[in-house]
C-alpha cells in the first residue's frame, strides 16, 4: 500500500524484492546477501519509510534502521508507536 501511494505521488521506491517469510525458503547464505543489499539501497535512498503494521519491527529491520540513522537518512514510520 505504501509502495503504491508513493509511487502514485511521484516518488522513486527503492524496496526489498524477497520476503524471507514467503512460501519459497532462502538460504542463510542468501538472507546475508539480501541483509547487505538492503543497507545499499538505504545508501541510495533520500529517505526510509519503515513500513511496520501494528508497530512491529523484527531483528533486520531494526539494524537497518540504525544504518539509515548512522547515515543521516531520515526515518519515518507508517505506523509510530
Amino acid at each position: 500500500m505504501a509502495n503504491r501511494e508513493l509511487t502514485l505521488a511521484g516518488a522513486i521506491v527503492v524496496a526489498p524484492g524477497v520476503f524471507p517469510h514467503a512460501a519459497e525458503p532462502i538460504t542463510d547464505e542468501q538472507k546475508a546477501e539480501l541483509g547487505a543489499l538492503h543497507l545499499r539501497k538505504i545508501d541510495l535512498a533520500d529517505r526510509v519509510l519503515v513500513v511496520n503494521p501494528g508497530g512491529y519491527i523484527g531483528e533486520s529491520t531494526s539494524r537497518e534502521i540504525a544504518y539509515a540513522r548512522s547515515t543521516g537518512k531520515p526515518v519515518s514510520f507508517t505506523h509510530p508507536d
